[in-house]
């Protein structure tokens, strides 16, 4: 598994370290013990484990700017926990509503030694941080006019909301509050996955 992980990565532009490889190998293989019990992700095959949940994750690495981050919605700690391994440098919140996930999270930080992860059961809207974060990411939202009506309250002045999306859909933008406009759209290559990913960037309007 980790030779093909070092492949996969091998057609992209990131640098991964060793350590980083054996931690993204390890928590596919949590992600796979633990899913036969808990039911955390749909993905059943680890190796495509590696593909949907890891690279469509790392992918994102290069785009986060700032040093504090909140992935609303994180589920079994995607792409929190893939892009905390890859930005060691860099905090992560992984916000879930749902106990086993944040359970399961705790287990993978323990046992993978992940020290820049915060787990955090509850629901977005009820969540209040005390200081605002650089960038609010979600894979999760089923658009991107949910995520920033129920996230409005988390970015830092100056932070931003980052959606990762399949096909980019003109539509969602139109139903955006207006507080909010979208800054810029990035297209994400993701080795071996079929159909479009992009990464939405938003901010609020001065």
């Amino acid at each position: 598994m980790k030779q093909r992980l070092v492949q996969l990565i091998a057609q992209t532009d990131l640098a991964v370290t060793e350590q980083q490889i054996d931690q993204l190998v390890g928590y596919v293989a949590m992600l796979d013990k633990w899913n036969k019990a808990y039911n955390l992700t749909s993905v059943r095959d680890p190796y495509e484990m590696l593909v949907k949940h890891i690279m469509d994750s790392i992918v994102v690495s290069p785009h986060l700017d700032g040093e504090r981050f909140i992935d609303v919605g994180t589920g079994p700690g995607l792409p929190g926990i893939p892009l905390a391994i890859m930005n060691p440098d860099k905090q992560f919140t992984l916000l879930d509503s749902l106990g086993k996930r944040i359970r399961f999270i705790r287990q993978v930080i323990h046992e993978l030694k992940i020290n820049n992860v915060t787990p955090v059961q509850s629901r977005v809207e009820e969540f209040q941080p005390e200081i605002g974060f650089d960038a609010v990411l979600s894979r999760a939202f089923a658009s991107m006019n949910d995520m920033v009506s129920w996230c409005h309250h988390l970015p830092a002045s100056d932070g931003c909301f980052l959606a990762l999306k399949g096909q980019f859909n003109q539509q969602e933008v139109t139903e955006l509050p207006e507080w909010c406009s979208v800054t810029e759209v990035k297209s994400l290559q993701v080795p071996e996955l079929e159909g479009e990913r992009h990464l939405v960037i938003l901010t609020a309007k001065d």
